[in-house]
């Protein structure tokens, strides 16, 4: 510090040095007399007190940038501290070795070095001492790795004798003959192996918040035991701007997880650059955890500042730290101890002196917190201890740490595939590689030897934390589909009353909640919009869970349908969040690997808010291997009338088609509904299938029919088409198909009896529950046939219902055109889909579907040019038939309207 004007005569200490002397002796009697509470009452005191004297604390939810564990609370670290080096030294090798042999033998293949680079201490400290596996006594660990350091996850998979060098030699080749390993955390790719896709980035920390708060959910509703099992999260800093990561941050303190423990990887880059140049990312995420409620871990400084800052006794050193931002931070990090000396130290006389006696190699082998094993168990140690709120780990480091001149935190280091000769001796050289030159440049794998030292002290480190992590298990349900009986009632239809498939849906999923073998299961997951599904009624029923209970008389608590929150209660209530409800849909849906429970999760929402808001999240339920049913409700872009463009949704089943294992239907009926619940409850339940369902549901009334007294019909249903109704004229010489999806399927049956009362034209009415699937079925056969030129070729399915005649087929769906258009590949006559391509409006639903040209007006229209250009009628019918329905010829394309 300098001196100030203001100082005390004959040489003593300047009067702001005196000051504040004085309030730290007073503050350390404080702290010894009545302990560290007292003083963090006595500093709220202060605040409340400055602030009414108009003292602004702008950095008050900021500490000082050095570490929070004091040297003298850090607990004493237990393993083999030169042992768990060398184990981690011989790690970062196959690490580095498999990502830069891949990309020597096959040039672009791609893979990263300098995430794990950096986090390899995060995860070796972990390994050895503080993940649970799956035969830990209370259960495993739940771990979202950083999905970029995936390399070292293998390494260490490698040494264990899970993985073999033919894996690892083909990094990034999985088609191989000898299949090699995928480039990211991939659970559908490696089945036993990975639990959850990560390296979309920012999902991993939203589905951690999501699956500690399901955890939580669990053990409240009796299905879980209550343990010591923690949620982990590694996230980088530069993941932290994907506006995901953070979206769950203040749930989670709401919800008091403190079975939640992030460690973010703090090397102050992303991809390109700096995570925060002219800033400190370090600074900001502390504010941001702490004040949502989180307990803030700074790991800043490796043990060998310790000295110094204890011989700092004016905290010039923290001064300084303060002033730094992280563009120098890096800056740093690629520079030697006489810049360090320069830039840094020398910025104050005082400062300098403090390292005088260091040389300037010394200062410049200062390691890092995040490469310090000491003071990363100790921030385990204390997060594993903390209660009441979850807990965030800030780690400094650095990218690409011991890759020296070939990226060592430097901006090119996340794109670093390769390392030259030098460059690979200097690495082995560094971490004390016990290998030769040319093994070292022949990028050879080191295995120890099953009977090593280091083998043998890791395995038996994970034996006695439960195995090996990561590794995915899932046992066996043990749930059965609801029986005939169950669905016999949906079956029956609806008689002369109207109801909407929203209704069916809801009163379904009410009879499975109250089911005795299947209701404890079935978890219902609804964004705030329950009452718009007419779902309030569940509220009463199943209660939403609430951690806390309901501590407050909600305003509706005389009504027969209040707003009830219970500690136990089933339901999960998201508010106006579906991201954070996929993610609860993901952590159900995958509870058999994580609980040894089956769980039915019904995920219902807004079908426009579904698919093309959270898809990413929707394909890594794909990737997680979820099950569960997604169902849209208010669904359709005509059948929601009134909302608009912003809400009407036509494109979802499209958006849902591209995703493999995901089943998606459009269903007309209360009985179609029941048929392909019971259905899928079978496969994903009963049978261990591991795929998941989308419904979409609508809010139009219409009376709800009962099931057709056929043995195929429940085929259809499930397979995506069936015959709904027979031509009334099956022996008028001209017949077409009329195919209808969802609530299209009632336009079809008034276009069949328009053709046959006005033009003596016979149409048989089919229900196509499944488009997406009809395509999935027939693009498969046609790939079997092309593969097998000579057996009899195999028949789609849907070419087996309309067979062989070469009759005109018309599709009219809610969805846009593409969903039916392939499947005139596949059908004998001319096939013509109607769709709701184009923006939704602000309308009535007879006009919607007469703007999109969807109704049974144009079905007929569609009809009938199709039968006059093939010259079966006269093209005056179709004028006829134009001028009868008042449909404008020059009306505007709703696609470009």
């Amino acid at each position: 510090m300098h001196t100030d004007p203001a100082t005390v005569a004959n040489g003593e200490l300047p009067i702001d040095e005196l000051e504040l002397l004085d309030w730290t002796q007073a503050l350390q009697d404080v702290l010894h007399a009545r302990g560290p509470d007292r003083v963090k009452r006595l500093l709220e005191d202060l605040q409340i007190y400055a602030q009414r004297a108009g003292v602004w604390s702008p950095e008050a939810l900021n500490t000082p940038y050095v570490n929070t564990i004091p040297v003298h609370l850090q607990s004493e670290y237990p393993g083999n501290q030169a042992l768990e080096r060398r184990i981690k030294s011989i790690i970062r090798w196959n690490a580095m070795a498999m990502v830069v042999k891949a990309n020597m033998e096959s040039d672009g293949i791609g893979g990263h070095i300098s995430t794990f680079a950096s986090a390899a201490t995060l995860y070796e400290v972990a390994q050895n001492h503080f993940f649970k596996g799956p035969d830990h006594p209370s259960g495993g660990d739940i771990i979202y790795f950083q999905g970029h350091g995936s390399p070292g996850m293998y390494a260490r998979a490698f040494l264990e004798g899970r993985l073999n060098q033919t894996q690892l030699t083909n990094f990034r080749r999985e088609l191989q003959d000898q299949p090699g390993l995928p480039s990211y955390p991939h659970p559908w790719l490696m089945p036993d192996f990975w639990n959850y896709p990560t390296v979309s980035m920012g999902l991993g920390p939203l589905m951690s918040i999501y699956q500690a708060r399901f955890m939580r959910y669990m053990q409240a509703r009796g299905l879980e035991a209550p343990s010591e099992r923690k949620v982990w999260a590694f996230v980088g800093d530069g993941e932290i701007d994907e506006p995901e990561s953070l979206a769950g941050i203040s749930l989670a303190t709401r919800a008091m997880l403190d079975n939640l423990i992030w460690v973010v990887n703090c090397n102050l880059q992303r991809l390109d650059g700096p995570v925060r140049g002219n800033s400190k990312i370090i600074q900001e995420l502390e504010a941001i955890f702490r004040g949502a409620g989180w307990h803030v871990i700074k790991v800043l400084w490796g043990s060998d500042w310790d000295e110094l800052f204890e011989r700092d006794q004016k905290g010039l050193i923290a001064r300084r730290l303060r002033t730094v931002v992280d563009g120098d931070f890096q800056k740093y990090s690629v520079s030697d101890g006489a810049y360090l000396r320069s830039h840094f130290w020398n910025a104050d006389p005082e400062l300098a002196a403090l390292v005088a006696d260091k040389s300037d190699d010394e200062l410049w082998r200062l390691t890092l917190g995040g490469h310090d094993p000491i003071k990363v168990y100790a921030a385990y140690h204390q997060a594993m201890r903390n209660r009441g709120a979850p807990t965030v780990i800030l780690a400094r480091t650095i990218k690409g740490y011991g890759l020296g001149e070939a990226g060592e935190g430097r901006n090119i280091t996340h794109q670093q595939k390769k390392l030259n000769a030098d460059e690979l001796l200097a690495f082995r050289d560094r971490f004390q590689i016990p290998i030769s030159d040319q093994v070292a440049s022949d990028l050879d794998f080191h295995h120890p030897g099953p009977d090593s030292r280091e083998v043998v002290y890791m395995k038996e480190r994970r034996r006695q934390l439960g195995g090996s992590i990561p590794e995915r298990r899932v046992t066996a349900s043990s749930l059965r589909a609801p029986s005939d009986e169950f669905i016999e009632e949906f079956l029956a239809g609806s008689g002369d009353r109207v109801a909407s498939t929203t209704m069916a849906y809801v009163r379904i999923l009410t009879k499975l909640l109250r089911d005795p073998e299947l209701g404890r299961y079935v978890v219902p997951i609804v964004p705030d919009e329950a009452r718009t599904f007419g779902m309030e009624a569940l509220f009463r029923q199943c209660g939403i869970f609430s951690p806390v209970g309901q501590r407050y008389e909600p305003v509706d608590s005389a009504s027969l349908l209040p707003y009830r929150e219970t500690v136990d209660g089933q339901i999960l209530q998201e508010g106006i969040n579906e991201a954070g409800s996929m993610s609860s849909f993901i952590a159900a849906g995958t509870s058999l690997m994580n609980y040894g429970q089956p769980m039915i999760p019904f995920y219902t929402y807004y079908s426009m808010f579904g698919m093309q808001r959270v898809g990413d999240l929707v394909w890594a339920a794909a990737d997680s291997r979820t099950r569960g049913f997604l169902v849209g409700g208010t669904a359709g872009r005509t059948t929601l009338a009134g909302e608009g463009l912003q809400h009407q949704d036509g494109h979802s089943h499209l958006l849902a088609s591209a995703v493999p294992n995901l089943y998606s239907y459009d269903p007309a009926f209360a009985y179609e509904i029941a048929v392909i619940i019971q259905d899928g409850i079978r496969r994903m339940f009963q049978d261990d299938q591991e795929v998941f369902y989308y419904l979409t549901v609508g809010n139009e009334n219409y009376r709800q029919p009962p099931m057709p007294d056929d043995p195929g019909v429940r085929e259809g249903i499930v397979k995506g088409l069936y015959k709904f109704s027979t031509s009334p004229l099956p022996e008028a010489p001209l017949q077409v198909n009329l195919i209808g999806s969802g609530p299209m399927l009632n336009e079809a049956v008034t276009a069949q009896a328009e053709l046959a009362d006005r033009f003596d034209i016979g149409a048989d009415v089919w229900s196509a529950t499944s488009l997406g699937l009809l395509r999935s079925d027939a693009d498969a056969i046609e790939r079997w046939n092309m593969l097998h030129p000579n057996d009899p070729p195999r028949v789609p399915y849907v070419r087996r219902c309309l067979g062989d005649a070469p009759r005109v087929s018309v599709s009219s769906s809610d969805y846009v055109k593409a969903m039916a258009d392939s499947l005139g590949r596949w059908t004998a006559g001319p096939f013509l889909a109607l769709g709701t391509d184009g923006f939704g409006r602000s309308e009535a639903r007879a006009e919607l579907r007469d703007f999109f040209e969807i109704d049974h007006r144009y079905m007929v229209l569609a009809a009938l040019g199709a039968l006059a250009k093939r010259g079966e009628v006269e093209n005056s019918v179709a004028r006829a038939a134009i001028a009868h329905f008042q449909i404008d010829p020059e009306k505007a394309n709703p696609v470009l309207s």
